[in-house]
Formats: structure tokens, C-alpha cells, sequence
């Protein structure tokens, strides 16, 4: 909607100077300088839903925090060399996979590496903000990428279960992808964190009201506080629009006998489902629409962006 002609305004108001500017942190300005502080925030890397969301407090956050910096951030260069060693061990870990089990089914993440700084980033500002337990729940795609770079567990483990040498006993299908792990790890900043990864099933979004059901039970049964531990789900783009389980745990999210004080839900959209386009897979706009029944903004990100992915992860 940031085309001039929604607004009764041409091309011939570009030089005139608006009082709307404050409203976007930039003071009296010109037109031109207006809409290019509004494209610079929403029209390149991140999108934005939120203005669904009926608390003006929360809004005017929201907009101050992302027209404050048009959306972008100036990260330290150990920063961004910690977000390239990230990306570096996500997609060695892929090519590795790629040349030492051809052929098998290995549900690679490759084209969405990015997830993996990605996850990363939230344990770590998580962890600084005091969380102290994540629980993790996802589908297949990716998932042996997070259990070597998010979870520590080693390369030898994993390798072996691929193999089967691990199973004495026969298993039907992929079993290596039902697993689950937990591991404490420390952050860069000294911290230490207990992370789990659910296992689940082939039914993919069957694990979040499991996840769900974990972290509210350990909120229970320590001292009641949702602060020092956050769920976190990771889906596909199928999976999230196509599976009523999604809504149903969404729907119940906030009511008190469930609420686990919030969820990170992070969405691999390769805008794919395995056997079919996008457009003839659902009916909404976007596959993560299911957010608005909570008053949840959505960020859509350029997953080739690293820099836009991380800074909208510390955002949410």
C-alpha cells in the first residue's frame, strides 16, 4: 500500500515536506525521503504483517523498533563471522551428506541453511535473556543439520544411524529421523542452556502439541514461571497451512490450563510441499496466516539474507 496514488498524493508532491515524517522517526520531511525510509524497511529482505494486531502499544513497539532501523542491523564483525561459521558448518554438513549417502533419503536443508544461524541466534539472545531449557520440535527436513550444529551431537553417532548400525532389530522407514536428542550446551556468553529435541513421527506437525504438553509440564512442576523456558517448532510450508493440528494447538495456546508463555515458530518456505505448487495448496494468502488467530506477527524473510534472517530472530 505504499503507492502514492492510495493516498490522494502524484508524483508532484515528491518535494513537499510532511509533518508524517515523526510518525517513522525521520521528522518533518520531504515525500520522496518518506516513502524511500518505508521501502528501505518493508520492501526488501523483510515483509511485515502486523497491523491485524489490536493493541496499538504493541504496534507502535513493532514499528519503532523495525522503522528505527529500516529493518536492517549493523552486526560487530565477530558477529558476522559467527553467522558465516554457522552457514559454513550448515552447508558442509549437507555436502557431506550429499557425497557420502547418494541416493538416500536424507531430507536435506539445503537452500534454507540459513535456518541454522537462524536457531542458533534464538538460543543465544534467548539464553542472555535468561531462558535456561529450550524444547525443540520439527519435521524431518533439516533435521540431521540441527543435531550436529544446534544439539553438539557427533558426526560418528549420526553417521552410524544412518548406516542402522545402531538398531540390532529391524525398522520399517526412516528411523533416523524419529529420534529425538537433548545436550547441554554453553553460549558465547557463558551460558548454559539444556536443549531437546522431541522425537516425532512421520506425521509432521503431529510433535507440537507434544512439545507443548513438555514445556508446560516443566513449567508446572518447577516453579511455575514461563520465563526460563521457550518451545520452539520448525515447519514446512505444506505442513503449517495443510494440518489442522497446527490451528488446534494455536487455538489453544493462551488459554490458561495450556499457555506456555510463547512460541518461536520458524517456517522453511521453500514454497514446495513435496508434490505440489503452493497455489494449489491452500486457500490463504500465506501459509503462516494460522499466526493471526493469536494476534502474531508474521515476518517474512529472504532466507538468503543471513543478516535480515538474524536480526528479525532477536526482533521475535
Amino acid at each position: 500500500t505504499l503507492a502514492l496514488e492510495n493516498f490522494g498524493l502524484n508524483a508532484d508532491d515528491l518535494e513537499t515536506v510532511f509533518h508524517a515524517g515523526t510518525e517513522i522517526g525521520i521528522g518533518n520531511a520531504k515525500l520522496s525521503d518518506i516513502v524511500q525510509h518505508l521501502e528501505d524497511t518493508y520492501c526488501r529482505s523483510v515483509g511485515a504483517e502486523y497491523k491485524y494486531i489490536r493493541h496499538p502499544e504493541i504496534t507502535k513497539w513493532l514499528e519503532e523498533k523495525m522503522e528505527g532501523s529500516k529493518n536492517s542491523y549493523n552486526f560487530s564483525i565477530d558477529d558476522k563471522r559467527h553467522i558465516l561459521q554457522k552457514l559454513n558448518e550448515a552447508v558442509a554438513f549437507e555436502n557431506f551428506l550429499h557425497t557420502k549417502f547418494v541416493g538416500q533419503k536424507r531430507f536435506s536443508l539445503e537452500g534454507a541453511e540459513t535456518t541454522i544461524p537462524a536457531l542458533d541466534a534464538v538460543i543465544e539472545w534467548g539464553a542472555d535473556m535468561g531462558i535456561k531449557e529450550f524444547v525443540i520440535g520439527m519435521a524431518h527436513r533439516g533435521r540431521l543439520n540441527v543435531l550436529a550444529n544446534i544439539m553438539n551431537k557427533s558426526y560418528e553417532d549420526i553417521f552410524n544411524e544412518f548406516e542402522g548400525k545402531e538398531f540390532e532389530i529391524s525398522f520399517d522407514g526412516d528411523v533416523k529421523y524419529h529420534l529425538g536428542y537433548s545436550s547441554d550446551i554453553v553460549t558465547s556468553n557463558n551460558k548454559k542452556v539444556h536443549l531437546s529435541l522431541t522425537p516425532n513421527p512421520s506425521h509432521l506437525e503431529a510433535v507440537d502439541p507434544v512439545v507443548q504438553g513438555i514445556v508446560r509440564a516443566k513449567i508446572d512442576h518447577q516453579n511455575g514461571s514461563e520465563d526460563e523456558i521457550a518451545s520452539i517448532l520448525i515447519h514446512g510450508d505444506a505442513a503449517v497451512a495443510a494440518q489442522g493440528i497446527v490451528y488446534e494447538v494455536v487455538q489453544m495456546s493462551l488459554l490458561d490450563g495450556y499457555r506456555t508463555g510463547g512460541t518461536i515458530h520458524l517456517v522453511i518456505n521453500n514454497q514446495i510441499g513435496f508434490t505440489t505448487n503452493y497455489i494449489d495448496a491452500r486457500s490463504s494468502t500465506y501459509c503462516t496466516d494460522v499466526a493471526k488467530v493469536t494476534l502474531s506477527p508474521v515476518f517474512h524473510v529472504n532466507g538468503d539474507d543471513p543478516e535480515a534472517v538474524l536480526f528479525i530472530t532477536q526482533l521475535a
